[in-house]
């Protein structure tokens, strides 16, 4: 086998290569930080500091966080199947409704407790129906999961539109919204999580969701790599020919998997819409759902990886918030580049380093198994 196609050590290739992208994606950012004048270590010192060097600023990583686990989550699920999912932007949308209209239907009469299960099944269901209709298209029609995706994002934000303004907005309000839930409708934060370190979250909407997220990651692992239909979607992700030939229906494997992706996506809804916001309105999501992308390529569709990953864009989300308000030079916009230069290197050119770590790695090997080979009598 020749050396670029060797087989890599877990750790070097789930770890080593996406830490070494990381890196790169960083030094280059610094570059442009310097080309702005500015220093790029008080720039990376504002970062850490402002996402994990207060209690209120760790809050709001995690918070953060919390939506990329989902969406990083919906987007892996995806993938093993074959799958490219770029609609669990519209997907959240959407699902805010299978969180909202429960909460506003209960939340007066019902403690959280109550809710929140109501408010769980309301999103991942409307999550899973908005993207099973891609995947039946799909799956019955051909048509290309990353198109209809796409265009059902579009058709996701003009509903919502639609329902926020004629129908949920309380009458006498301006507002495209829903009216305030009442304490029924919200979730608990999570201070007492951090308040044996000594840390106070102070304002951040660090809520349960996050515990929800987690048991979502721990779920997906046991799908994906434990159960016979986890092993029925990387089979198709891997080879359809050889699925088709185990006789593994295909289009019943794409509609399930992009419904899967779907719920996952449409639990998002929950974090910003129970845990923060307390209602419902325009544009909750804020780009999640195409960031969970990036999240899912950096934690190579694994939950083990995309945890972290989740949280890295959570540091860069309140961390670049505190760069732009100390250094004035580096705008919102120039935050977003580095996110860019992130997601570039971790997805588009994830392979620019692979080829020579592969080859320095067999070239290790080959030594080795010199040394050890019995010398010839």
């Amino acid at each position: 086998m020749s050396a670029p196609y060797a087989k890599l050590p877990a750790w070097v290739d789930y770890g080593l290569i996406p830490l070494i992208n990381l890196v790169v994606a960083f030094m280059v950012a610094g570059l442009v930080v310097l080309a702005v004048g500015e220093s790029p270590l008080r720039a990376a010192s504002l970062l850490i500091q402002g996402a994990f060097g207060y209690g209120e600023g760790i809050g709001f990583t995690l918070y953060y966080a919390t939506n990329f686990i989902f969406t990083g989550l919906a987007v892996a699920v995806a993938f093993h199947c074959g799958l490219f999912n770029i609609g669990g932007e519209g997907q959240a949308y959407v699902a805010g409704l299978g969180v909202a209209l429960p909460i506003l239907w209960l939340d007066q009469i019902m403690p959280w407790y109550v809710v929140f299960p109501a408010a769980i099944l309301g999103s991942a269901l409307v999550g899973a129906a908005w993207a099973f209709i891609p995947g039946w298209l799909q799956a019955k029609r051909g048509s290309h999961v990353v198109i209809t995706t796409i265009m059902f994002n579009f058709i996701a934000s003009s509903l919502m539109v639609y329902v926020l303004v004629d129908v949920l907005k309380p009458a006498g309000s301006m507002a495209p919204q829903t009216r305030t839930f009442e304490e029924g409708g919200q979730l608990p934060r999570l201070d007492w999580l951090l308040s044996p370190f000594g840390l106070d979250i102070g304002g951040a909407p660090f809520n349960l969701s996050f515990l929800l997220a987690l048991v979502a990651a721990f779920v997906v692992w046991v799908v994906i790599w434990r159960t016979r239909l986890g092993y029925e979607i990387r089979t198709m992700g891997h080879s359809p020919k050889a699925a088709r030939y185990a006789g593994i229906k295909e289009s019943r494997i794409i509609i399930i998997t992009m419904m899967m992706s779907g719920a996952l996506a449409g639990m998002m809804a929950l974090n910003p819409i129970m845990g923060d916001q307390h209602r419902m309105q325009l544009d909750f999501v804020t780009g999640a759902g195409f960031v969970g992308i990036a999240v899912a390529l950096m934690g190579r569709s694994h939950p083990v990886g995309i945890v972290p990953a989740a949280i890295l864009f959570g540091v860069l989300y309140q961390g670049g918030a505190e760069i732009s308000f100390e250094m004035p030079q580096i705008s919102r916009d120039m935050i977003t580049i580095i996110q860019g230069l992130v997601i570039l290197f971790a997805g588009a050119l994830e392979n620019m380093f692979r080829p020579a770590i592969t080859t320095f790695f067999a070239t290790l090997g080959s030594a080795g198994e010199t040394k050890t080979a019995p010398a010839a009598e």
